[in-house]
């Protein structure tokens, strides 16, 4: 079993919004949590993300822990179809993917995969916990995450190449940076309503300055990487026990 320690962690509720390259937007958010508290929120753009998490890792080494909202690879019969055999052989070749063919859906005329290839196994896992993650493929519609992950791999691609270490892909120990899906660290609010998520943020008794505080739940992106960095920060296990092989090819979500 893996704990957190003492450092510096930092969550960004990521978006594929096509204006969130290089300008801040308000679906996209970057958070910094110390041992529990929350020291920083801000929207942001990927670049800038991105940019912010190179600095951190110069300035904390091993002891900064970074999450990103986005799969870090497919699932592993489309990723074989591609002829890769881990993920970061994709990364940087995820602009040639063609998001308005098979098996990416939600544009008109589009279908879906069958269920049993719709999903990664940690998405599997987390479907069986009543955690109701969306599939990679799926790039419009409600609840859509595709496109951000589209947008995601060629940064990891460039986080890597800096030296950072993306989890669970690369062994070494270092600066690392891994895949998260806030809805375990949220819990069950219904993240839409500006009251419950206040009363989630009161209730897990989070050290916060009253200004922080307020921005961490005025929306719900704001709220879901809040939240996530604190409670990494906290030092909580991340994982437990051995990953299956599956996860060097897939990307597995941090703690599921």
């Amino acid at each position: 079993m893996v704990g957190r320690p003492v450092g510096l962690t930092v969550a960004v509720d990521w978006s594929g919004d096509a204006r969130a390259e290089a300008v801040p937007h308000p679906k996209l958010w970057i958070a910094h949590a110390v041992d529990g508290e929350l020291v920083s929120l801000a929207a942001t753009s990927r670049r800038a993300a991105v940019a912010e998490i190179l600095g951190a890792a110069d300035r904390h080494g091993d002891d900064l822990l970074a999450g990103l909202d986005f799969s870090f690879a497919y699932p592993a019969w489309f990723m074989a179809e591609l002829g890769y055999s881990a993920g970061p052989e994709l990364w940087d070749r995820a602009g040639e993917l063609d998001a308005t063919r098979p098996p990416f859906y939600g544009a008109k005329g589009t279908t879906a995969p069958a269920p049993d290839r719709r999903y990664r196994e940690t998405e599997r896992r987390l479907r069986e916990q009543g955690l109701r993650c969306g599939s990679t493929f799926q790039v419009r519609g409600p609840g859509s995450v595709g496109t951000g992950t589209l947008r995601g791999l060629p940064h990891l691609a460039d986080l890597a190449r800096a030296g950072l270490r993306v989890w669970p892909f690369d062994p070494r120990p270092g600066p690392t940076v891994a895949e998260v899906y806030p809805r375990m660290f949220t819990g069950p609010v219904v993240k839409s309503r500006a009251d419950a998520r206040a009363a989630a943020w009161a209730g897990a008794g989070i050290a916060t300055p009253t200004e922080l505080a307020a921005l961490a739940v005025s929306c719900e992106d704001a709220f879901d990487a809040a939240v996530t960095a604190v409670v990494l920060s906290r030092g909580r296990p991340l994982c437990s026990g051995e990953l299956p092989p599956i996860a060097t090819l897939e990307g597995w979500a941090l703690g599921a």
